[in-house]
């Protein structure tokens, strides 16, 4: 093409030196190439942006949205650039050399672009389908994209001098281990995304509590390097990936997805108000509609057992009796089993632990049948404010230090009058 542009120049009578020629084929080539570019976008990406904005599948959009179209655009322009130099320039000349360097450092960093559109649109594809919306993807495509970068700049870097990419690749060998130090966190990063994807062990949106890196909320991000987590008072902790492989997390999601939330809490009971049932009490219990059943099959079996065994009733050591917690542990069974906002397909306990010095602890186990915050904080607060509030009906006292109040009214009765 050069050498027809030549002979044309001279058939008219032009005789050009060899920097002028060079200009003017540097002009054409420019020339061709806004051309060029002017096609593809404004008439091709125009065109491709009005159908996919016509189209009701929401990934021909984000291929749009993510640049790609446009990135594949400057990547073909930059081929074609290459292209025209070999058509118009001399190979042994400088212009030569530097304009193609420069096209193939255009295709280089335009194909890099639309291979990240790509993963993004990959991203935002799993993003938003529900089988995969909560899997740690995002790690595994930050590894990919940092694979690209790589390849990208070895490409980059063979290009300006010179030298084939398999020549830098094969030299990269001898650096392997300085390449293992200096990328060690995003391969241990990466091994971890991996595992925590393969065993389902953490996905965004998990309730994840890490208390050695002062860790409890939402995952709301899982990267190549490090997990992000909301807590609930707003803050963001930062995690490394790969801690979550080496370290222990308690992950609540398995909670969430049951549909209940444990209570676990006791109330400590004063074992100096521990005692057996005398008749008075008893009576005034068996009004309770929740208790009444217990106490009458309760108070059979023991008045069956100790006039089987024929034992001296007269003494507190012998036989059977009703003790005013038992009673009170009966009470609280039937109240949860009767209580509309606690789950009976799941344990459900009231149990009694062994004493401490703060007294007798009376544990309430049970599930909810909601796992929201505010509204478990609720139902276990009213349970336990009914707990306190009939506990003095069983002849029962919680146990509690004494306060600075109790210490002057104390110090007041001993007080010797004047």
């Amino acid at each position: 093409m050069k050498d027809y542009l030549i002979n044309w120049l001279s058939a008219v009578g032009i005789e050009l030196s060899a920097w002028q020629l060079n200009l003017i084929l540097l002009a054409v080539i420019l020339i061709i190439s806004l051309l060029i570019h002017w096609v593809f976008h404004q008439v091709v990406i125009k065109l491709v942006e009005k159908m996919t904005r016509q189209s009701r599948h929401a990934w021909r959009k984000m291929l749009f949205e993510e640049k790609l179209f446009t990135r594949l655009a400057f990547a073909v322009q930059g081929l074609i650039l290459y292209l025209q130099v070999a058509l118009w320039l001399n190979p042994d000349s400088l212009l030569y050399f530097s304009l193609q360097t420069l096209a193939l450092l255009w295709i280089t960093v335009s194909t890099t672009l639309s291979l990240f559109s790509l993963v993004d649109v990959f991203a935002y594809l799993t993003r938003n389908n529900k089988r995969t919306k909560n899997l740690p993807i995002q790690g595994l495509l930050q590894a990919i994209k940092l694979f690209i970068t790589i390849l990208a700049l070895i490409i980059v870097v063979a290009v300006l001098i010179n030298r084939s990419p398999l020549l830098i690749i094969s030299g990269l060998g001898a650096m392997t281990a300085v390449l293992l130090l200096v990328f060690k966190d995003p391969i241990m990063g990466l091994v971890a995304g991996i595992q925590l994807s393969a065993n389902n062990m953490l996905r965004l949106g998990d309730w994840l509590e890490m208390p050695s890196y002062g860790a409890d909320g939402d995952v709301i991000e899982i990267g190549l390097t490090t997990v992000k987590v909301q807590n609930w008072d707003k803050t963001i902790t930062t995690i490394p990936t790969y801690a979550l492989i080496s370290d222990s997390f308690k992950n609540w999601q398995g909670m969430s997805e049951s549909g209940g939330r444990r209570i676990m809490r006791a109330i400590y009971i004063d074992a100096n108000s521990i005692k057996f049932m005398d008749q008075k009490l008893y009576d005034h219990l068996s009004e309770a509609e929740l208790l009444a059943p217990y106490l009458k099959m309760k108070k059979q079996e023991v008045d069956d057992s100790n006039q089987n065994l024929q034992v001296d009733m007269s003494m507190k050591v012998n036989g059977r009796r009703l003790t005013n917690i038992g009673t009170l542990r009966a009470y609280l069974l039937n109240y949860l089993k009767n209580h509309p906002n606690i789950r009976q397909d799941m344990t459900l306990l009231v149990r009694q632990l062994a004493a401490e010095n703060h007294g007798v602890p009376l544990q309430i186990y049970a599930f909810t049948n909601t796992t929201v915050w505010a509204e478990y904080e609720n139902i276990q607060g009213d349970i336990f404010d009914h707990i306190y509030a009939i506990i003095d009906a069983f002849d029962l006292r919680i146990h509690q230090s004494p306060g600075s109040a109790d210490i002057r009214s104390l110090g007041q009765i001993n007080q010797p009058s004047l």
